[in-house]
């Protein structure tokens, strides 16, 4: 267990005091919660390079913690009545939510059946996910403050551009290179030899 093992795990267990907050009707807290995620976030990604403590468990827990705190985040904030400030509209919810498990599925497909086992995320990918956090920070803030309202709703709109890129560029990747995912998995191989 390394430290930025430590700081996802942190992470995971945060995702429970944000959702009290949200529910609680404590916007302050909620935003301060999210924003110390994010800093673990930031935290455990400087760790594991500098110091060179990235591990396979760190590969898959730092991601599963981010997509816990933002999914979370994301049906809390779209749910009618909830929130003190802006509703994230539910359409936007279910494409985001959408996206992530069908890339899940065909990711879990390609390793089993080709034997692919990495999914580097794009470019776009990592955009998009800049975007769904800075969406979810701008619409607790409008829990907090409505002078931010056209702010949040043009980050939206910036994200919700990016996670259909994205899903197309996914599409792209898995459709049209499908005859080369045998011979990555085998270089894949090759490498870990």
């Amino acid at each position: 267990m390394t430290w930025p093992n430590l700081l996802s795990v942190l992470r995971i267990a945060m995702v429970p005091l944000f959702i009290i907050a949200v529910v609680e009707r404590h916007p302050g807290w909620a935003f301060g919660v999210f924003a110390l995620a994010g800093f673990t976030d930031l935290l455990d990604g400087y760790i594991a390079r500098f110091y060179g403590q990235q591990s396979v468990l760190g590969a898959y827990l730092d991601p599963a913690a981010d997509k816990l705190l933002v999914t979370s985040a994301f049906v809390l904030l779209s749910w009618p009545g909830l929130h003190q400030g802006l509703t994230i509209p539910i359409w936007v919810t279910v494409l985001v939510i959408s996206r992530d498990v069908i890339i899940v599925i065909v990711a879990l497909i390609v390793r089993l059946t080709v034997g692919l086992k990495r999914f580097p995320p794009t470019r776009i990918s990592k955009w998009n996910t800049a975007f769904q956090i800075a969406t979810v920070v701008a619409y607790l803030l409008t829990g907090l403050t409505r002078e931010v309202d056209v702010l949040a709703r043009g980050v939206l709109t910036v994200m919700v551009v990016l996670t259909v890129a994205s899903s197309l560029e996914y599409a792209y990747k898995f459709i049209y290179r499908a005859n080369d995912l045998p011979a990555r998995a085998e270089a894949e191989d090759d490498e870990t030899l």
